[in-house]
């Protein structure tokens, strides 16, 4: 991953400074690459993602039915 940084110019303000990194950041790829790292999920099996995709099915149908009784 490349590191970014400025060097304040002579006269530069502080905003200035500031809206030049952001500049550099966004053109680099940096926080992209970290979104991209930070919600990575492990794969899963075949099995494992159907029993997951059961178990979410059963329990909407359970909340659905439970509203419809009046219970939620």
């Amino acid at each position: 991953m490349p590191s970014v940084g400025v060097r304040k110019r002579g006269g530069e303000s502080a905003s200035a400074l500031l809206y030049r990194f952001s500049k550099k950041v966004k053109q680099s790829g940096v926080i992209k690459e970290f979104r991209k790292r930070k919600f990575h999920e492990r794969t899963h099996g075949k099995r494992q993602r159907r029993l997951s995709a059961i178990h979410r099915e059963n329990k909407r149908a359970e909340l659905e039915r439970m509203r419809k009784l009046g219970l939620l």
